[in-house]
């Protein structure tokens, strides 16, 4: 431990950070998985930021995920299909959103495809659009800068911009400023469509 001394105070200082074995990995693991439920991207994060500075910590690191794994804690695939029916249910996102979420927490694009297509086989884009509008209690745009701002949210939301526009049309949006939002986004790459 270092010494620090400020305004007159002494401060320990830790220069070395704890050393982790496999069973307190394990532990660290089993306790951030009853917190919340993750991905096996997203808890090698976590054991590696806890790791860093004990020898052989990749192995160790997959030793713990293999042995979660044995024990059904960690499952990629069981996590993207709650996760999508909770996205389509609680916050009525479109696929393009739920899909773009599970790639950025590290799944599988077949696991994202399988739990994706399952939880949404059900409804169409169109109503969930509309559901979403709904739960997040959009007017009638008063001006088209409301329009744009709502086209905006539609597409963060994961919505196609087609969905969109039937979705402004039924409010009786002028076309021209449809035709001019769905350009805008047709220049703008779109990787979540995948």
């Amino acid at each position: 431990m270092a010494l620090r001394v400020l305004c007159g105070y002494s401060f320990e200082m830790r220069t070395t950070r704890k050393v982790y074995t496999e069973a307190m990995l394990y532990d660290y693991a089993v306790g951030a998985l009853a917190r919340k439920m993750r991905t096996v991207a997203e808890l090698k994060r976590l054991l590696r930021n806890k790791a860093i500075t004990s020898p052989n910590s990749e192995t160790m690191i997959e030793a713990v995920i293999r042995k979660l794994k044995d024990q059904k804690y960690l499952n990629d695939s069981q996590y993207a299909a709650v996760y999508s029916r909770n996205r389509k249910e609680n916050e009525k996102f479109g696929k393009r959103r739920v899909i773009t979420d599970l790639k950025a927490k590290g799944v599988h694009g077949e696991i994202i495809e399988a739990a994706v297509s399952t939880a949404y086989e059900d409804s169409t884009e169109e109503h969930l659009a509309r559901q979403f509008v709904e739960r997040k209690r959009i007017k009638k745009p008063a001006s088209q800068k409301d329009a744009a701002r709502i086209f905006r949210m539609l597409l963060r939301a994961g919505f196609s911009s087609g969905t969109i526009y039937k979705v402004l049309k039924k409010w009786n949006i002028e076309d021209e400023l449809l035709n001019v939002l769905e350009t805008e986004t047709t220049e703008i790459p779109n990787d979540s469509s995948s």
